[in-house]
């Protein structure tokens, strides 16, 4: 580990890189989207799958994935209900028509190849500031901000001292990643991921594992004594009863029909008739459900 003169602002950011990289070069997960070979389109399947969903449930989808559709081309000439039926069991399914969506934009407008401006990828369906950001850092060793739950809470604790970030990105998180992010793209890019892998694996959001983190001695909420989190109460993610349980239900359905499904194989999935009827409606507004006839129903074409 590299001793960090904690007195000496222009030198900390530096130190810190040297630290947190040499630690992710130990201990880097062995992942699909990470190797040499793996193309700019592997990077952003991977962005989009791994939003709000952990690596290990990511995996098999992503190797399906990839198998089937190697480039957006691939993708592109599919259906949209086909990206659907293949995100399975992944959550938040919109992910795979904004997938689709931005496959078939790079396909017309980029020649099949995903973009390396940051801008024209922003530009893409599906893809906000995040995942611009990094896919260009990863894909394509710029240097951009990429800012996570996971880089947002190393930040919090080790920077600015506080156990969790705010609840949404801050003008003041943005600013302080810029300050410490390296100046050349290469390292920037490396510094990018490394940051994030330290939140997944040691800096967690329950348990951190404070004893084999690499900025122990400099962790600005271990110095303070690990103060406990003091803001709004944070979020839960509450799924059993939601709606968003009953629009799984629908989808599993539709998804092993591979053709039309009248309404009354639909009404079996869920007792409350209500609750099914606007959770239905909320797959055909969002686009996950074509409804093709009165009371029949399928995955987008």
């Amino acid at each position: 580990m590299v001793a960090i003169d904690v007195t000496s602002p222009a030198a900390l950011p530096a130190a810190l890189h040297t630290t947190v990289i040499g630690w992710y070069e130990a201990n880097a997960r062995d992942l699909p989207w990470r190797t040499p070979d793996a193309s700019p389109w592997a990077v952003m399947v991977s962005e989009f799958m791994l939003q709000q969903t952990p690596v290990k449930r990511v995996l098999p989808a992503y190797a399906a994935w990839m198998e089937r559709w190697p480039t957006p081309a691939d993708l592109a000439a599919d259906a949209p209900g086909e990206a659907v039926r293949m995100w399975g069991r992944l959550g938040y399914p919109r992910r795979a028509l904004r997938l689709h969506g931005a496959a078939v934009a790079i396909t017309e407008k980029h020649g099949g190849r995903v973009p390396d401006d940051h801008a024209a990828l922003l530009a893409l369906p599906g893809v906000g500031e995040y995942t611009a950001a990094a896919v260009a850092s990863f894909a394509f060793r710029q240097r951009h901000v990429v800012l996570d739950t996971n880089v947002r809470r190393v930040f919090a604790r080790a920077v600015t001292g506080v156990e969790y970030p705010a609840q949404a990105t801050t003008a003041a998180e943005r600013r302080t990643a810029g300050e410490y992010l390296p100046a050349t793209p290469e390292t920037a890019a490396t510094w990018a991921v490394a940051v994030m892998e330290l939140g997944a694996l040691v800096c967690t959001a329950r348990g951190p594992e404070c004893g084999a983190c690499p900025l122990f001695a400099e962790c600005a909420w271990q110095r303070a004594g690990r103060p406990p989190y003091e803001g709004p109460a944070r979020r839960g993610q509450t799924y059993e009863g939601t709606d968003r349980q009953v629009r799984g239900k629908l989808l599993a359905v539709l998804r092993d029909a591979h053709g039309e499904v009248p309404r009354s194989r639909l009404d079996e999935v869920w007792p409350d008739a209500v609750q099914r009827a606007r959770a239905l409606d909320g797959l055909v507004a969002d686009g996950l459900v074509e409804p093709v006839a009165q009371g029949v129903y399928r995955l987008p074409h």
